[in-house]
């Protein structure tokens, strides 16, 4: 009797067909896009059951995805790469951003951070709010005029969400969150330096 679900026959499916035809399901170490194997010597590190190579591979291609609709929204706005990353991370943080949070997120030098605020500003994208309490404490806040026209650019990509979404139930999608959340959470972990140094 097959115990699979529907689920995990969908993901291999969907993993094997982003591997390639000559791929098999349990290939780990197939080559994908041109791409080498993955090395075998991982230390300590836990076995990933699913295909590596064929996560790899969607993995940049959604990066690439996103990242043209990205660049598409700076060119329009005149805006820098870095301009776009500190936007979105004022968005998403949880709390209100000081240029100082924004400077480690971003990995950005002081005067690197203070001067994308500034055109930031000058751009009508940002304003700088000093706290009631504490006048040294200075919060940025998203201006609203700019964070209507982000969310006109981007609404295809939460278009897109919502279709790729609809194929699956919510237990899945939760999953999938999951994943990615831990995801983020590793790829927060790494180094900038090369691992062979």
């Amino acid at each position: 009797m097959n115990t699979e679900s529907s689920a995990g026959r969908r993901s291999r499916r969907r993993a094997g067909a982003a591997a390639g035809p000559n791929a098999t399901a349990g290939d780990s170490h197939a080559t994908a896009a041109g791409q080498p194997a993955a090395d075998a010597s991982t230390g300590d590190l836990p076995v990933f059951p699913g295909d590596l190579s064929a996560f790899a591979v969607q993995l940049r291609r959604m990066h690439g995805e996103v990242g043209r609709v990205i660049h598409q929204y700076a060119a329009r706005r005149n805006l820098h790469a870095t301009d776009v990353q500190a936007l979105a991370a004022i968005l998403d943080a949880p709390e209100p951003m000081t240029p100082s949070r924004l400077r480690a997120v971003l990995g950005l030098t002081s005067g690197a951070v203070t001067a994308c605020i500034d055109r930031l500003e000058r751009a009508g994208q940002v304003r700088r709010v000093r706290e009631d309490a504490d006048r040294r404490v200075v919060h940025l806040h998203y201006a609203a005029d700019a964070r209507a026209a982000a969310r006109t650019h981007f609404r295809p990509l939460a278009d897109a969400l919502r279709q790729a979404g609809a194929d699956f139930d919510a237990d899945e999608l939760s999953t999938a969150l999951r994943f990615l959340t831990a995801l983020n959470d590793a790829l927060a972990q790494v180094s900038g330096e090369s691992a062979g140094r």
